[in-house]
């Protein structure tokens, strides 16, 4: 079987868990021997490479696609391609022809096309910068070329990034589509949507032959917020890299406290400013506590504000954004790892935390709370609870030894070997068809 999947990270250069999905589960999948090509915006040359040895992942550069259609299936192939307009804000380096051919009134409006001649490439930088909706549009242009030159037999887009690429390469393929759902924009934005994330998510979903959500918390919001049937939707929980060598004698900690420890993007979606409440009420009792947020984001100089005005500054330390070793010390020296996330679709980081023998409390409102049972769990707004339940793991030992020894046992069960065989079932289920 042959698969196009389509991504928009992938380690090492990740901003979150997504990148980390992706790579394990185009692992799994090349091992029982189903061929991945992976599509990504950029390859920055270092990427990871499979463990399967002569069972491998291809990896192809989106920037390095030529588009060149010329001549009477010029006016057929662009009749199959649909875009969603972009303001001429976002893309200032486009020539005119350029606008006009892939821009649209609508997405999912055909458009026609008259006989120029078009033959460009596009170099994506393959990040979430001021241009990232110009280079989703443009990376579903570069999809459909792929498609039209690639044999495959079916095709896999990851998150509202890669859907319109999916789309566009099942309008030129006509093979079936499945999208995974990684996060939703009600995730990241709570009520306050951005619309056209909106529509390109609910687009990619109602176009693909099947939807895969990480978690049942998530696939209740694809039902009752895009009406997507339920039928339509597989479940497929995440899992973790158990097989990553660690350099543990390496790793010190270096202050006499005890480390509580929040990893992730600094949003609204990760709940940082509860952590920072929680953290303020733990002080207020026990003095022998360092709080560390690790990560980057749009609240990240609230909270450092909202630390300083709680005057906790010399108990609080902002890392900024963590990568490879890094993370790995870091969980490995936290004493306790929280993730009070408001929306999470599933959430790999608190399983990378138990992996390094460190106690977790996790958010209600998470996926990996399914598959969680010895973790604690608390609402995201609970901050009394919160700070109740870390100061219970930072002074009662058996307490936190038994989540550490139970839940480590619960995330050696957790592979992506196991994902990447329902997923596999999943692909038979839907060519059979």
């Amino acid at each position: 079987m042959k698969v196009l999947m389509f991504g928009w990270e992938f380690p090492p250069h990740i901003s979150g868990g997504l990148g980390t999905a992706c790579y394990g589960l185009t692992t799994g999948l090349a091992k029982q021997k189903v061929d991945v090509l992976f599509v990504l915006p950029r390859l920055f040359g270092d990427e990871e490479k499979s463990k399967n040895g002569e069972h491998d992942f291809r990896l192809k550069n989106a920037s390095d696609v030529t588009i060149n259609f010329t001549g009477t299936n010029t006016e057929e192939f662009w009749k199959k391609i649909s875009f969603m307009e972009v303001d001429s804000v976002l893309i200032p380096y486009m020539n005119p022809q350029e606008y006009y051919n892939i821009l649209s009134k609508e997405f999912g409006e055909k458009f026609q096309r008259k006989s120029y001649i078009f033959s460009e490439r596009f170099e994506f930088t393959g990040k979430y910068g001021n241009n990232l909706m110009d280079e989703v549009m443009r990376y579903a242009l570069v999809a459909a070329k792929i498609a039209d030159s690639e044999t495959f037999d079916l095709i896999h887009a990851h998150d509202w990034l890669t859907y319109p690429a999916g789309i566009a390469a099942k309008e030129v393929s006509g093979k079936p589509l499945i999208v995974h759902v990684h996060a939703t924009e009600f995730d990241r934005s709570g009520e306050n949507i951005n619309q056209y994330v909106y529509d390109i998510e609910r687009k990619g979903m109602e176009a693909a032959d099947k939807v895969i959500t990480v978690s049942s918390f998530t696939k209740n919001i694809v039902v009752n917020r895009y009406g997507i049937p339920p039928e339509k939707i597989e479940v497929v929980h995440n899992a973790v890299d158990i097989g990553k060598e660690k350099c543990y004698d390496t790793y010190k900690k270096h202050v006499k406290e005890k480390v509580v420890t929040f990893l992730g993007r600094v949003t609204f979606q990760k709940g940082p400013d509860y952590f920072v409440e929680s953290a303020y009420k733990v002080l207020q009792y026990d003095s022998n506590v360092r709080f560390v947020m690790a990560g980057k984001g749009d609240m990240l100089y609230r909270m450092i504000r909202r630390v300083a005005q709680l005057g906790i500054s010399t108990k609080f330390h902002f890392t900024g954004f963590l990568e490879g070793n890094e993370v790995d010390e870091l969980l490995y020296i936290s004493d306790v790892y929280v993730m009070p996330s408001v929306s999470e679709p599933f959430g790999i980081s608190p399983l990378e935390a138990i992996r390094s023998n460190t106690p977790v409390i996790i958010s209600k409102q998470s996926g990996v709370a399914e598959v969680l049972r010895h973790a604690i769990k608390v609402d995201f707004w609970d901050v009394d609870a919160l700070a109740n339940y870390i100061y219970g793991l930072l002074h009662y030992d058996a307490l936190s030894k038994m989540f550490i020894k139970y839940g480590k046992e619960e995330v050696d069960n957790l592979l992506w070997d196991d994902v990447a065989r329902k997923v596999n079932t999943i692909y038979q289920e839907i060519l059979v068809k």
